[in-house]
């Protein structure tokens, strides 16, 4: 086996982020096709329509595609995702991610390619045995220790249990990103109380945020030594991966359709950098500082390693929302590029920029361009800054489009205004 044998699966939820999973080395990718589908009101979806295009930049690249049908399904939608499943392998998409028997069936009855989701909560070998009439790559549920997943991984190649394509079943597992307080997902609490419900992609995320637990028949509030009791850190994979693909996972899967491109292309990158050094001999304590530091300036609430260590209770988020140390700022956007020389002309539509700043180029074909700035003209003569107003240029390592979005990086400061970050 090779790193190559590796697959590092990216959110995708913009054509920003398709570009920047593929500039950050994924070897696929997982999307959402409408409203069935488990971050349908998180994250910008896809429609019918996109499936040509995305199809045709994946395969110009070489990388898989996955459409997440995964949500639970009504009667009166059955019309719907069939037409999804049929227009998935008309346009030769890799397979669909499916955890209702309508769709596992559905699919499979076309010819389809099935992996199954998190959804269908798979913890022992049986269940493995089951979907295999089914589907050739499964995630086990994320409450799984790496122990109990080694276990299946062992008895998958034992007893050489094969899915449709008469393949050994592969293993997926969650690798990063975030994590619900509820079993695999399953959780009840935004449909009980908002009627918005998690398992048709619409969570509410009640659990995110700030409570006091008071005695109803006292009265008295109960002091808890963390103020956000429901809401678990994201996850992070990196520090024990040479253990993940030890126990035999074959599929990582990063998680945030609803994240911003760079977030797509740093944690690809990582995890891509990881699993390589992982078979080349470098998957030392110092390469793991340097990839969680790079990890910790895009989103997240704080992070740990889940449940895979034998963890028996969560580690629950200090404060709301993101921890990233960094930010961007949109201060700008592209309004030429000469090819010859190699540079880009700019508008500076808010604040300033100035050489040795950092600075991220996103666009729907550009994907994600970072870069320090090194030198920056007006009328062709240097300058040492650009102002609001301004149009300038400076010299860039890669082609970049007109109207692509100009962003200046910035320490994670929650005082300032007008930050983005996700």
């Amino acid at each position: 086996m090779t790193a190559k044998d590796i697959e590092i699966m990216a959110p995708v939820g913009s054509y920003e982020s398709l570009m920047a999973a593929i500039q950050g080395g994924a070897n696929s990718v997982y999307f959402g096709i409408g409203k069935l589908n488990m971050r349908s009101n998180s994250s910008k979806n896809f429609t019918l329509d996109d499936l040509v295009e995305i199809s045709s930049t994946c395969q110009q690249n070489g990388i898989r595609t996955y459409i997440t049908l995964n949500t639970v399904i009504y009667d009166h939608e059955l019309n719907t995702m069939r037409e999804i499943v049929d227009a998935a392998k008309a346009n030769n998409i890799t397979a669909i991610i499916a955890s209702d028997q309508s769709v596992i069936q559905y699919a499979a009855s076309v010819g389809m390619e099935i992996h199954m989701s998190t959804q269908t909560n798979i913890t022992n070998i049986e269940a493995v045995k089951y979907y295999a009439q089914f589907a050739d790559v499964m995630v086990t549920a994320r409450e799984l220790q790496i122990e109990q997943v080694k276990a299946i991984t062992t008895a998958i190649r034992e007893q050489n249990i094969c899915g449709p394509s008469g393949n050994p079943v592969q293993i997926e597992v969650f690798a990063h990103g975030a994590l619900c307080m509820a079993v695999s997902g399953k959780c009840y609490l935004s449909l009980d109380n908002l009627n918005s419900s998690a398992n048709r992609g619409a969570c509410l995320q009640q659990c995110r945020r700030k409570y006091t637990v008071t005695d109803k028949e006292t009265g008295e509030q109960l002091e808890i030594d963390n103020e956000y009791i429901m809401s678990p850190k994201d996850l992070n994979t990196v520090a024990i991966l040479d253990r993940i693909l030890d126990a035999g996972v074959r599929v990582l899967k990063l998680e945030g359709r609803g994240r911003s491109p760079e977030y797509v292309k740093t944690i690809a990158a990582v995890y891509r950098e990881a699993v390589d050094a992982c078979f080349e001999g470098n998957y030392k304590q110092e390469n793991i500082d340097k990839w969680n530091k790079r990890l910790s300036t895009v989103y997240n609430r704080g992070y740990w390693e889940g449940y895979y260590m034998g963890r028996k209770f969560g580690e629950w988020t200090e404060d709301y929302g993101n921890q990233a140390t960094q930010r961007k700022m949109l201060i700008g956007k592209v309004t030429n590029y000469f090819s010859k020389i190699g540079v880009a002309e700019l508008k500076i539509e808010s604040h300033d920029l100035k050489p040795g700043e950092e600075i991220k180029i996103i666009g729907p074909t550009t994907g994600v361009y970072e870069d320090v700035v090194e030198e920056l003209r007006l009328e062709l003569e240097p300058v040492p800054k650009a102002v609001k107003g301004d149009v300038c240029s400076m010299p860039v390592k890669s082609l970049v489009r007109r109207g692509d979005k100009l962003y200046k990086v910035v320490p994670a400061d929650k005082s300032v205004p007008n930050l983005v970050q996700q």
